[in-house]
């Protein structure tokens, strides 16, 4: 665990215990964290556990629009829905969530609130990654075939974990809602590179063979 991450959950520790205006819930496997219909101005701070945003059209299609980790940040603030599908949070394990509203930044719960001061501080890093885990979305969305969608999806998950062989953090049902595929389809297709040694695969473990 790199210090950067102890310090982001030593603050999240420290900052839910003493700041007025974070609300801290918990959740298990499957629960709802929140919706994004109700277009509140809320932030969500993903302090434990994962997270997935997903979104069903109206054939019943399911998208998933993004996969959340400890320390990511969340909320409707970064989406403005203009369709009628629904978009909203669900707990892929056990989470805990700290909730507060974006006037919040402006607004301090107390004129010598310290963490208030913390969290302006800490803001920008958060907003930066989750900008960035956005673009890394639009990437792997770019892609025209379900082959370069896998490749380019496994090539972004080896260099984060600076190893050609790493576990996927989907199951392959959701991997393929990740990369808006039909899942059939996307089984041929890793059957297809394990057969043309590109990658090799033992359940849900992943070695690229390049």
């Amino acid at each position: 665990m790199n210090n950067k991450y102890i310090e982001l959950s030593f603050f999240f520790d420290e900052f839910c215990q003493n700041c007025k205006k974070v609300i801290t819930k918990k959740f298990v496997k499957s629960e709802i964290i929140t919706t994004y219909i109700a277009k509140r101005q809320q932030l969500c701070l993903l302090k434990s556990g994962e997270a997935d945003l997903i979104r069903y059209d109206f054939n019943g299609n399911k998208t998933i629009v993004e996969h959340y980790m400890a320390n990511n940040i969340f909320g409707e603030i970064f989406y403005n829905v203009t369709t009628n599908n629904e978009l909203f949070v669900e707990a892929k394990s056990k989470c805990e969530v700290l909730f507060f509203d974006y006037e919040f930044i402006e607004n301090k719960c107390t004129t010598n609130c310290t963490y208030h001061k913390k969290v302006i501080q800490t803001l920008p890093n958060l907003l930066l990654t989750q900008i960035n885990s956005l673009n890394t979305r639009i990437e792997i969305l770019s892609k025209r075939t379900i082959r370069e969608k896998l490749l380019t999806y496994f090539n972004i998950i080896a260099t984060k974990n600076i190893s050609k062989s790493f576990s996927l953090p989907f199951s392959l049902t959701d991997l393929a809602d990740y990369l808006s595929v039909d899942r059939s389809a996307m089984m041929r297709e890793l059957s297809y590179l394990k057969n043309d040694n590109i990658i090799e695969k033992n359940g849900n473990r992943i070695t690229l063979l390049y």
